[in-house]
């Protein structure tokens, strides 16, 4: 196999951040080369500088051994390479072959040939087996397939490089190994593929090599029969990792939250839950999965006390909440990760100090005789700071200045500090490195250890499986199944998450 790209010392600076630190790297014709890192380890820097988003500071690219200079996507277009992002960059009003061709349609003048769009977008998915319908609508589309519109739009282009931002991020198991078939095809055609991924699992699946970063810098690449998850984790965040949360036995309690024929509507007016109910008990972890966008925003901001609820009735502790505000309900001892901890969790503006005291800076002791007393907001942050290990633990520092894991630890030392009786989490991991999602899941199974009730909302279907008590599926803004953590699985779970409700009751029923 010859090598169809190499990245020569590639350093990358930013204002007091060596992002790439003389990074070297080949990629082979044909060839699945995943990049493993934490956040800020520079992976998706290197990807960007490969895309011709950024230009390096010092090192080479070569492609076919030629060196090559990109001052913008558009030249590593022309160059035969394709970036497909984590979040899709599609019209969704559009059919299929309308956002492949995009920008380089065919037809004469001012003329859009719709028939031969449709006729050349159906060529190429037949060529590299994907199948989609290319005069679908975009938005009816499941994500998976989304995804493939995405990939055929760089192949339209003419890429024979392929990169792929954390491919498997919305996906089902059922959609992640059709994606890894897809990969393998495209392989056997002799496309190159670098992808950047979390998820250790498939990496050592699908990828033919696997090159771990750490700090800037490669310091590993590895084939997967060399390697093990375990030792994956430890060279990416440089210590011992432990990648499996340890669930022991505990004594559940009574209901602490009590859902009851819940209905919520989108800001259209449309219902996004319909007719939801179910408990969460003390000392319990209720996990629902579900693909993005079935309801799963709107019924942890109702339960959290910021929507409106059309119809049913939550109550907790024995008492009907239903109408109380968000700040209420924080007081009375619900506590919220949302899944924006950038837009929604924190202030970017306001300090770690202001940011761990913006449900109490009215209350004793942050408070004295109606003001603020700066002295105690900056003595309870600084030990808030260091019992989390957020990095630096400096009170005085902007929240914007941090990481994302670090981010999250300020939002979890705020919501968890004051003792919450239920944690709602939703997504409470996602952007997150191995080392922050370690962090981040032990926290919830020691409130789950000490008899609280955590309703945890997760995208990645493993982190609900192993944290969660109870695994539910949502799907179309109704709890698809209800499963105790010992019946549930990934193929029986994502079968619920796809809608395949009659199809998963048959391979039961089949299966008894």
């Amino acid at each position: 196999m010859d090598e169809v790209l190499r990245l020569r010392g590639i350093t990358k600076r930013f204002p007091g951040v060596l992002a790439n630190d003389r990074v070297d790297l080949g990629l082979l014709r044909g060839e699945i080369h995943a990049v493993l890192g934490e956040n800020g380890a520079g992976k998706s820097t290197l990807m960007k500088i490969v895309a011709g988003m950024l230009e390096p500071d010092e090192g080479r690219i070569e492609l076919d051994g030629r060196p090559v200079r990109f001052s913008s996507p558009r030249d590593a277009i022309a160059a035969g390479i394709g970036m497909v992002y984590q979040h899709f960059m599609l019209i969704p009003v559009f059919t299929v072959a309308e956002n492949v061709v995009l920008g380089a349609e065919p037809g004469r003048g001012l003329r859009f040939d719709r028939r031969e769009a449709e006729r050349e977008v159906r060529e190429l998915a037949e060529r590299y087996h994907m199948e989609v319908d290319p005069a679908a609508r975009v938005a009816d589309l499941s994500v998976g397939l989304q995804q493939r519109v995405e990939i055929l739009k760089t192949f339209y282009r003419k890429a024979r490089i392929l990169i792929l931002d954390e491919p498997t991020a919305a996906l089902t198991p059922q959609e992640a190994r059709e994606l890894f078939q897809v990969m393998r095809n495209l392989a056997g055609q002799g496309i190159s593929i670098l992808f950047i991924s979390h998820k250790l699992d498939e990496v050592l699946e699908v990828a033919d090599r696997i090159t771990v970063m750490r700090h800037g810098r490669t310091v590993a690449t590895l084939r997967p029969a060399e390697t093990s998850e375990q030792e994956l984790a430890n060279l990416m965040v440089g210590r011992a990792v432990q990648l499996t949360s340890v669930r022991p036995p505990v004594e559940r309690g009574p209901a602490v939250l009590e859902v009851a024929d819940l209905t919520v509507q989108r800001e259209d007016g449309r219902p996004a839950v319909q007719g939801v109910g179910f408990a969460i008990h003390a000392g319990e972890v209720f996990g629902i999965a579900g693909v993005e966008g079935n309801g799963q925003a709107e019924l942890v901001e109702a339960i959290a006390g910021l929507r409106p609820a059309a119809a049913g009735r939550i109550r907790f502790l024995g008492r009907d909440v239903t109408a109380w505000d968000a700040r209420r309900r924080a007081l009375a001892g619900i506590a919220y990760v949302p899944e924006d901890r950038v837009g929604t969790g924190l202030v970017m503006g306001f300090t770690l100090a202001e940011n761990l005291a913006l449900k109490r800076y009215f209350l004793p002791p942050l408070a004295r005789r109606g003001w603020i007393d700066r002295r105690a907001l900056w003595s309870e942050a600084k030990g808030r700071l260091e019992a989390y290990d957020v990095r630096p633990p400096e009170p005085g520092l902007a929240a914007r200045a941090l990481s994302g894991g670090n981010q999250q630890k300020v939002i979890l030392a705020r919501e968890l500090g004051s003792d919450p009786e239920l944690l709602v989490a939703y997504q409470p991991t996602r952007g997150l490195d191995v080392g922050a999602i370690e962090f981040v899941h032990g926290q919830i199974l020691r409130l789950r250890g000490e008899g609280k009730a955590i309703l945890l909302v997760s995208l990645e279907l493993d982190e609900v499986l192993e944290l969660s008590d109870t695994v539910a599926v949502m799907h179309r803004g109704r709890l698809a199944a209800v499963f105790p953590a010992g019946e549930a699985d990934r193929e029986r779970v994502g079968l619920y998450m796809t809608g395949g409700r009659e199809r998963a009751q048959e391979e039961e029923g089949a299966g008894r």
